[in-house]
């Protein structure tokens, strides 16, 4: 069975060596109870959790102090961070994992303060700043101080209510003591100033339970470039070989908002399509998917904008073509640039 759930991710990281393996991926949930959308052609069924699970936050906890901890596992909370009027900001929050034993991660969950566009949870393998410390206009890459500590992607949510369930027996190991740092980008279109705050769970395996590592496939396009003038359109594609013997369980696109479309391919078969830039979906595998040919991923433009639009960063004035996936059995995460891939 296949389903879908909706997911993104955002930003780019190359980790070539870092000492944190394995990258699960972030479903997230709109509204205020955490929701699976199904999709089976035409069709589309939603269903809600079992919210009687203990570890299951509750459906009207609408702040992240109403995130309890999980009851086994570890939690990370970010301290309050003031986003101006009319801002739009990104935050880094610097940490090491609160646990003194390696374990294993079968699930994530989340929940952000209203006015996020995303979060997004990397892993090093030395601490990049002490822990406590919230830094500014941080990107992710490039953030870990060379190749040795380059930041690895571990979980990504763009909703307030994010949720990760790894298919049964797969899960991420997670070193004690993890260094780390959650990277927050926040838009504050009001006339106040806007209090935000991020909570993340960690659901553990039991002591000794064994599991397969997970990790992320990454692809970013560093050339897109839409032509000055409202109206004028622009395609992005790169084409990436996938490894033999990979099962992927979910896989979604990201883009800014000029995108009209995004598609992921596997040779020239289509596995996964949006035209919704903001909300795209994830198709989710329960049987796992395995790759035949090679992956491709293209996004389509319309400029809403007098001047050129290129590659970056910012949610208003950039653009951005990826694909994420989640795979196992894995080491390490894969990257792919433009149609590079440069870790596998």
């Amino acid at each position: 069975m296949t389903r879908s759930v909706a997911w993104l991710g955002l930003s780019l990281l190359i980790a070539c060596d870092a000492a944190a393996d394995g990258s699960p991926s972030a479903d997230a949930s709109e509204g205020d109870t955490a929701e699976d959308t199904h999709v089976s052609g035409e069709t589309t069924v939603e269903t809600t959790p079992d919210v009687s699970d203990p570890d299951v936050a509750p459906a009207d906890a609408t702040s992240p102090d109403e995130l309890a901890p999980p009851t086994r596992g570890f939690q990370i909370r970010t301290p309050p961070i003031t986003v101006a009027s009319g801002g739009e900001e990104t935050y880094c929050y610097y940490f090491s994992v609160p646990s003194d034993e390696e374990v294993g991660v079968k699930r994530w969950e989340s929940l952000m303060t209203a006015g996020s566009h995303h979060l997004i949870l990397y892993f090093t393998a030395e601490a990049v700043e002490p822990d406590g410390t919230v830094t500014r206009d941080c990107d992710g890459f490039g953030t870990g101080q060379g190749l040795s500590n380059v930041p690895v992607w571990t979980y990504s949510t763009q909703t307030r209510r994010g949720e990760m369930v790894m298919p049964e027996g797969v899960g991420m190991k997670v070193k004690a003591r993890q260094h780390g740092f959650v990277q927050m980008h926040y838009l504050n279109p009001t006339l106040a100033p806007l209090d935000v705050v991020v909570a993340i769970n960690g659901h553990t395996f039991a002591p000794g339970e064994p599991y397969q590592q997970a990790a992320a496939f990454v692809t970013y396009h560093t050339g897109i470039r839409i032509p000055a003038g409202v109206g004028q359109t622009a395609s992005a594609q790169g084409t990436c070989r996938v490894r033999d013997g990979l099962t992927f369980f979910t896989l979604s696109t990201h883009a800014h908002k000029r995108a009209v479309m995004t598609t992921v391919l596997d040779g020239e078969a289509t596995i996964f399509q949006s035209d919704d830039w903001e909300h795209p979906g994830a198709m989710r595998w329960d049987d796992g998917y395995t790759f035949t040919g090679d992956l491709t991923y293209r996004c389509d433009y319309v400029n809403d904008r007098d001047d050129v639009v290129s590659s970056g960063q910012s949610a208003d004035a950039n653009e951005m073509c990826m694909a994420v996936g989640y795979f196992y059995p894995a080491q390490r995460p894969t990257f792919c640039i433009n149609s590079l891939v440069v870790s596998q």
